[in-house]
């Protein structure tokens, strides 16, 4: 009996000679492999965690409407763009998504509901280097970004503001409420136009 397990003790040593020729012990692998797991998990969790805070500021909700800025906006179909003198002094594009592009094409009023317009505003800045070739001040172009606004047409959940909700990021984070408490009140004297500005430039 002794004599037997004692074969089998060696016969299993000498297999393992075979298969594990490097003479490491295959814990001491697993070690290794379960090491190296526990490295790749910890370096995929700080990569999430780094690309979560860095578009974090788009997450933050504007106030009183609770809009957040919409991902993808910037792939949007142009609808206008618009020279604003005076104060502003500023370049801007408004684009919408394909609802309220929908819409706009074929002079949809009220806008349904799912339409998301988004305003992009830019300082308004002669080029230089354009300007040494024309050899006089007449190019502009769209300086620093200054402001981004959305408007979003829901008719119940903004039925006091009539249907839209709206709001204003700068840099990506929200505008303070006393500017959102301005934005109704400016559009309501186009209510025959669904409270929307721009006319669509085909």
């Amino acid at each position: 009996m002794s004599s037997s397990f004692g074969f089998a003790i060696g016969e299993a040593q000498v297999s393992s000679a075979k298969f594990n020729p490097t003479g490491r012990d295959m814990n001491e692998r697993s070690l290794m492999n379960s090491t190296l797991a526990i490295a790749v998990a910890g370096l995929v969790c700080v990569i999430a965690f780094t690309t979560a805070t860095a578009g974090r500021a788009s997450d933050e909700a504007a106030p009183i409407y609770g809009i957040t800025i919409p991902a993808g906006y910037r792939h949007w179909e142009l609808v206008s763009v618009a020279h604003e003198a005076a104060d502003f002094n500023d370049l801007r594009a408004v684009l919408g998504n394909a609802v309220a592009m929908k819409a706009f094409r074929t002079g949809t009023l009220p806008f349904p509901d799912g339409s998301i317009i988004a305003r992009l505003a830019w300082k308004y800045v002669p080029s230089v280097e354009n300007n040494k070739v024309f050899g006089r001040d007449q190019s502009f172009i769209a300086g620093a970004a200054t402001n981004v606004q959305f408007m979003v047409k829901d008719s119940k959940k903004y039925a006091t503001t009539g249907g839209w909700g709206y709001a204003e990021f700068i840099e990506g984070k929200p505008a303070a409420e006393a500017v959102h408490k301005t934005c109704f009140p400016c559009h309501e004297p186009f209510k025959e136009k669904d409270f929307v500005f721009t006319h669509y430039a085909p």
